[in-house]
């Protein structure tokens, strides 16, 4: 309880500094505009950010309220797992500090589809670990249930379920696959998550086109990064507590009907690499493997000094989880620290308000004829997501707001007639972009005012003005998923 009550403060009392990340952004625009799913990801977690607004008010506190409820849930089902692994008070005190690892705290900082999808793991993995340690197979309609809640937020939990299925074909409990429990929970799975599963096929499956885009994109860093990754999810001092968790699952007997988990999770980092997925994605199951080892070192933790040693290590390691993953440093000094440069969650925090005003001064200074019918197009969901935040509040006309990244495409292109654009982080010199237009100039250049590069700083904010085409010919061209 104790280490559930400073995580809570810790997550409450960082949750408002800063600002909004630009996913955040996207996701409240999102909100405005449900449907049962979008070209780059389920309804669940715009659905939930519209309700967080709703119920805490439209700010960067109350939009993240249910992050920090999810942080504050993985800390009890990190000790609930280690309890279900034979831990008693140590070894789940143990395991619930792992939710202030660094990426349970990044999760737990932000509303991302991460958040929700960290807690829908463990739950799924706590669930499958009671119908398997207590021989009580009903368990597995409440891992279905979840499973069906997780493919709201994520598709990602299909994933978990693949790897988990194909390591217990391999090393057992074999029988398991026959029980008419755990195809029952399969079937909840599907029906519960039916409504975005219906989207995705009647709408041609538009998320594997999204994944290809990551792929192409992203995927060679994520490879690269996929190793190191694993061992910073909780964080290095505390690797010796999920080492203590991989041995425990292959060689513990009492263990022996859960230890498919363990080869499940090399099936994983496997199908990640070859995939070229992103690396934070095995987070859910390496949090359970850490707390069966958080279990397997409480028989460890006999002596005082052994106990010392071992807090230190937490200390340690939640210090430098928060450094690295909350906003812990005034953004002063955060700028000599230099953190922000090997996160890019703290970048995509910063300058929203800056760049908005700076947009609004641009729109301002057109000629009254112009500004009239002007449309905004934004390179990003961030930028746009920041103007349609900040910018009626200085004046910007959203309803004129438009973006061709992912599911903004879809939404809304600006109407025939349009013949007075202004982009924003597009248009730059030499750009593909300025060809569509009869001319176009650079009106101002997006600027925080501080030393910290992120996506937006110095991008151009161009005034367009006379398009080539129709707009029907011309917003495909706008279209991109990444």
């Amino acid at each position: 309880m104790a280490v559930v009550v400073a995580l809570a403060a810790l997550l409450a009392g960082t949750a408002s500094r800063y600002g909004y990340h630009r996913d955040e952004l996207y996701f409240r625009f999102l909100g405005f505009h449900p449907a049962w799913g979008y070209a780059d990801q389920p309804p669940g977690t715009p659905m939930l950010t519209r309700a967080a607004v709703e119920v805490f008010g439209d700010s960067v506190w109350g939009l993240r309220v249910p992050a920090v409820l999810a942080g504050i849930s993985v800390a009890a089902l990190l000790a609930l797992i280690a309890r279900e692994a034979g831990a008693h008070r140590w070894g789940q005190s143990l395991a619930a500090c792992g939710a202030a690892g660094t990426f349970p705290l990044l999760f737990g900082h932000i509303l991302i589809t991460a958040t929700v999808d960290m807690v829908v793991w463990l739950l799924v993995l706590l669930f499958a670990m009671r119908a398997l340690l207590r021989g009580q197979p009903r368990w597995w309609l409440a891992a279905g249930l979840a499973v069906g809640v997780g493919l709201w937020f994520k598709l990602l939990i299909v994933l978990l379920v693949a790897v988990l299925l194909v390591a217990v074909a391999v090393v057992g409990p074999r029988p398991v696959l026959r029980c008419r429990w755990l195809w029952a929970g399969v079937l909840v799975a599907v029906l519960v998550g039916s409504p975005n599963l219906v989207y995705q096929v009647a709408n041609e499956l538009p998320q594997l086109e999204m994944a290809d885009a990551l792929r192409e994109h992203k995927g060679d860093e994520a490879r690269v990064l996929l190793v190191p990754v694993q061992l910073v999810v909780v964080g290095l001092p505390l690797l010796p507590v999920l080492a203590a968790g991989l041995v425990s699952l292959a060689r513990r007997p009492t263990l022996r009907p859960v230890r498919a988990m363990a080869l499940g999770y090399s099936f994983l980092v496997v199908a990640l690499f070859v995939l070229a997925a992103q690396p934070y994605y095995t987070v859910g199951l390496v949090l359970t493997i850490y707390a069966v080892g958080a279990a397997a070192t409480e028989p460890w933790m006999t002596t005082a000094p052994r106990r010392a040693a071992l807090s230190v290590a937490v200390v340690v390691n939640v210090a430098a989880a928060a450094a690295f993953a909350l906003p812990v440093f005034p953004l002063a000094t955060q700028e000599r620290v230099g953190l922000a440069e090997l996160n890019q969650g703290t970048r995509d925090q910063i300058g929203w308000p800056a760049y908005t005003r700076q947009v609004a001064d641009v729109f301002a200074a057109l000629p009254a004829g112009d500004a009239a019918r002007a449309v905004l197009i934004t390179g990003n969901y961030g930028e746009h997501g920041a103007i349609h935040r900040y910018g009626p509040a200085l004046g910007l006309p959203i309803e004129r707001l438009y973006s061709g990244q992912n599911e903004l495409h879809r939404i809304a292109s600006p109407p025939e007639g349009s013949d007075v654009v202004i982009l924003v982080g597009l248009g730059e010199d030499g750009s593909e972009v300025r060809d569509w237009f009869a001319s176009c100039q650079i009106a101002a250049r997006l600027d925080h005012g501080l030393d910290i590069d992120n996506e937006e700083q110095d991008r151009p904010v161009t005034v367009c003005r006379g398009p080539l085409q129709t707009w029907s010919a011309l917003w495909p061209r706008f279209q991109h998923y990444d």
